[in-house]
């Protein structure tokens, strides 16, 4: 069996528009490159949350040009319990994603 240099992590979630990418932003800016990450949705929304990608601009990530991609199958898969940022006010959003940033 051959080891990738690069693990990889997929988030995924139902529409995708801002809690599976919020957390690929988190990990991606945390792991600095040792990572690779994707997201997905099982239903994907045709744009992303506007108040995940002003709350990750904040804090020097970039979401606004990641797209979703399909669910891989064969691999495995964990549930994180993340709180879903859909319709929620940017104050809201700042407390979710500083639950796993900070």
């Amino acid at each position: 069996m051959v080891q990738k240099a690069v693990p990889e992590v997929l988030f995924v979630c139902v529409h995708n528009p801002g809690r599976s990418r919020l957390a690929a932003g988190l990990l991606y800016k945390r792991a600095d490159g040792r990572v690779r990450m994707r997201s997905a949705g099982s239903e994907p929304a045709d744009q992303l949350n506007p108040r995940v990608v002003e709350a990750t601009n904040e804090i020097g990530i970039d979401i606004s040009q990641e797209f979703s991609c399909p669910i891989f199958p064969g691999k495995r898969y964990e549930d994180w319990e993340l709180d879903d940022p859909a319709g929620q006010d940017l104050a809201t959003v700042r407390r979710i994603r500083d639950r796993w940033w900070l």
